[in-house]
């Protein structure tokens, strides 16, 4: 899920970028290291949830840019859908006395 938001957020990004982006925005709580990050694209590619597009960066380096799908989009509506269920059932039981 947070993958799939970080690239609807902010566009083609290639790996380094999106972790470095959920790192930033969680003030570095969340980390996503590269061998979880990586087989998570993969296996994203596979479900055709995004795409990915070989580029440079500003470095002048080869790296493959990854973007949402149409399909990557409804994907991230049911997570975010299911991402919030699970948070109002936690919140219910925390506010129980």
């Amino acid at each position: 899920m947070l993958i799939l938001k970080t690239l609807a957020r902010s566009g083609p990004l290639h790996g380094f970028e999106i972790a470095e982006s959920i790192r930033k925005t969680t003030e570095d709580i969340l980390q996503v290291e590269e061998g979880s990050l990586y087989p998570a694209l993969q296996r994203m590619l596979i479900k055709a949830w995004i795409v990915g597009e070989w580029g440079k960066t500003e470095e002048n380096r080869r790296a493959r840019y990854y973007r949402l799908t149409p399909e990557g989009h409804q994907q991230l509506a049911r997570e975010l859908a299911r991402y919030g269920r699970v948070a109002g059932a936690i919140a219910r039981i925390l506010q129980t006395a």
